[in-house]
């Protein structure tokens, strides 16, 4: 039996009665005269004790970042980048059209805090069907500023400080920084690798052993950033079948790349499984389906008791999604289900454009001696870099960003922005540090990038592999 009055965040308890509630004003802002004396405030700061800024729960979140420190090394080498999941082309044409048809029809102003009328009544018929149940416009849908969004707000509404929360690894690094912030502590829960596939698997067993009484959720993302892996209907329904033996234990199912499925193996809903639907939050967006990741809009789909914490906390940290968005992606989902460029639907496009951009990337990784691990879906690659030497010169010092002992990973994808010209991003921060040595021969690369740029990145690799090799024969 589920304890539903256990669910959500104590933080969630205390601002229900003063949430902004559909169709109130938006919170006021400071007055005039606070805000006069906290500049006065500043301006005094040699009285103010620094050692109080920032606020504990940003401790260790101030040094640089792979993301910081391979995208100043892309700047400063000019190196092609396959570092980050963003579409180097335009959006589809019918995409643009529906977005300049919104703003053209007036829709510049607030909307409802929870999601456009429009727009969560079409994710609600679209996840009606793939949960095969109805789902609530009003209630069971809430829209976000994209899906990162959704994210912090469904764990700081349903995570309590000291809650845990299992995260299969390696696992989107977003996902650490925000368990924290919730005052959560996430549990590491490595995926094995099969040898001779090279496919990612999970490990039931060892799922089940790292829940424990204080374990709140787990993070479930398929298709998986960073592997690609996608968790077939065996593996989701041995995850199911553990989740049913713990009463208290929730999910946040991350999909934001369900329909980037192009192995022929099918997206399963976790929350389309028997009893699941109740103990689940989804999560999705459209900035990674149609190339849009500027426009910010995402979205959580679940029950009412899961979800209302989440709308009454939303006007408190963003109080709407953007409108004209909102209301040209009512349009665009149901269109991209209209026959595209000689497929079926723009999902099938899509899928067929991202499982060739993949083969090119895989076919000129092997080339060089890389060797490109099995994944199902998602635009991410991860390889296998261990037939390969680093040079000495690039493992024997640290940066600031990959901390005082370099990683073998990391000195790779360092000797590859700077001898290649290429960027990619090393696996070991999509762990937890007691299993960042799992990540030493594997490195990640984006192929959301055009055909003509992952040939130039292949080529690119392949002349400084036989460079090397070439220089450790002597030639």
């Amino acid at each position: 039996m589920l304890l539903l009055l256990a669910t959500p965040s104590l933080r969630w308890l205390s601002i229900r009665s003063t949430t902004a509630t559909e169709g109130n004003p938006k919170p006021s802002r400071p007055r005039a005269s606070t805000v006069a004396s906290l500049t006065h405030a500043s301006e005094d700061s040699t009285k103010f004790a620094l050692s109080r800024v920032p606020s504990d729960r940003l401790e260790g979140t101030g040094r640089p970042t792979v993301w910081s420190e391979f995208g100043q090394l892309a700047a400063e080498t000019g190196a092609v980048n396959l570092g980050q999941g963003f579409p180097d082309w335009k959006p589809p044409d019918f995409v643009v059209e529906q977005a300049l048809q919104a703003l053209n029809e007036g829709y510049h102003q607030y909307t409802r805090p929870a999601g456009h009328p429009q727009l969560v009544g079409v994710l609600a018929q679209r996840y009606s069907r793939h949960f095969e149940r109805k789902v609530n416009s009003m209630t069971e849908v809430c829209v976000t500023v994209g899906a990162s969004q959704a994210l912090y707000l469904t764990l700081q509404a349903l995570v309590n400080p000291g809650d845990e929360v299992l995260l299969l690894e390696p696992a989107f690094d977003l996902y650490y920084g925000q368990i924290r912030l919730a005052g959560g502590t996430a549990v590491p829960v490595p995926l094995k690798v099969d040898s001779e596939s090279r496919r990612w698997t999970l490990d039931s067993t060892r799922l089940s052993s790292a829940i424990t009484p204080a374990t709140k959720l787990l993070v479930l993302n398929s298709p998986h950033n960073p592997t690609g892996k996608i968790f077939d209907a065996e593996e989701m329904n041995a995850i199911a079948d553990i989740v049913r033996q713990h009463p208290n234990l929730l999910v946040i199912a991350d999909e934001v790349y369900k329909y980037t499925v192009y192995s022929g193996e099918q997206h399963v809903h976790f929350a389309g499984l028997p009893g699941m639907f109740e103990r689940t939050v989804t999560l999705s967006s459209a900035g990674k389906t149609f190339s849009i990741t500027g426009w910010q809009v995402g979205w959580c789909v679940g029950p009412a008791h899961l979800i209302k914490p989440i709308q009454l906390l939303l006007p408190f940290v963003q109080f709407c999604a953007p409108t004209p968005m909102q209301q040209a992606l009512s349009r665009v989902l149901s269109l991209a289900d209209e026959p595209y460029l000689g497929h079926p639907s723009y999902y099938g496009w899509l899928t067929s454009m991202y499982r060739k951009k993949r083969k090119i990337l895989a076919d000129g990784l092997e080339k060089s001696g890389i060797i490109p691990m099995a994944g199902q879906g998602g635009f991410f690659l991860i390889a296998d870099t261990s037939a390969l030497s680093v040079p000495e010169a690039f493992l024997s010092e640290s940066t600031p960003a990959s901390g005082p002992v370099m990683t073998r990973d990391w000195a790779f994808c360092r000797w590859l922005a700077h001898e290649a010209g290429v960027i990619a991003i090393p696996a070991s921060p999509f762990y937890s540090a007691e299993n960042k040595h799992l990540g030493a021969n594997y490195i990640r690369f984006a192929f959301c990038k055009g055909d003509d740029t992952l040939l130039e990145a292949t080529d690119r690799i392949y002349r400084a592999v036989r460079g090397e090799a070439d220089r450790g024969r002597g030639r």
